[in-house]
């Protein structure tokens, strides 16, 4: 008797479902009915992709690279909210509450990113439980972050930072030989996702640096030891 030949998808969709978490463990018909309508396409930095405020046609998820989520204060300014990348969705709410987009999204990084039919994501939401549990964690995971992020707001900016930087090694951050790896990003991202000046963060980053609690490399900030890091926050 031969045995069960493997399924055979096309190369771009397999990268989309090996790249996200979110689709880990559904059945092989759920995956196929979600992604047969999926669009792939890569993206230079700096471009929108979102707009607050546009109509939720789609869920998007991120095969390569970093978004920033923004919106704005009051008095104008920008402000990050969140920085994700590979593996991670964005656009979600919008098409689960049938509501206007409420944030920006804008690439950091050359990204690829896979856009799927709104009512087909709340389809597989609505018929698979898998699914509903992986995007209840994935809301409970945000949630947890703001929560911290909210707490230290008064905190001193050494601890800002510090967090900051954890932050993005809790979500995107990659084991390496020599610590856990983020992109190095612009201090300007830092600043505002951390809510302080361009040049605290600057300073910060290099007192840092000095002490031996993150490396910089190009494009790569490493971390050694995440719990001396996590020390400095008070």
């Amino acid at each position: 008797m031969e045995g069960t030949k493997p399924r055979e998808l096309n190369p771009d969709i397999q990268e989309l479902i090996d790249a996200a978490p979110f689709f880990q463990g559904l059945p092989d018909d759920a995956l196929d009915r979600l992604t047969s309508h999926a669009v792939i396409r890569s993206h230079p930095p700096n471009q929108v992709i979102l707009l607050e405020n546009d109509w939720g046609g789609s869920v998007y998820f991120i095969v390569d690279g970093w978004v920033k989520i923004r919106t704005y204060n009051l008095d104008g300014k920008e402000v990050t909210l969140n920085i994700i990348g590979k593996g991670e969705v964005f656009g979600e709410m919008a098409a689960l509450e049938e509501v206007p987009r409420s944030t920006d999204v804008i690439t950091l990084t050359t990204t690829k990113i896979s856009s799927v039919p709104a009512q087909d994501f709340v389809k597989l939401i609505s018929t698979e439980p898998l699914a509903g549990v992986r995007l209840a964690q994935l809301m409970a995971t945000r949630l947890r972050q703001v929560n911290r992020r909210l707490r230290l707001r008064e905190a001193d900016s050494m601890s800002r930072v510090s967090d900051t930087l954890l932050f993005l090694a809790e979500g995107q951050g990659k084991e390496g030989k020599q610590g856990i790896e983020i992109p190095n990003l612009p201090h300007r991202e830092l600043s505002s996702l951390s809510g302080l000046a361009r040049e605290t963060v600057t300073r910060v980053l290099t007192k840092l640096e000095k002490k031996g609690l993150i490396q910089r490399e190009h494009d790569i900030l490493r971390i050694p030891d995440k719990q001396k890091l996590e020390k400095t926050i008070t």
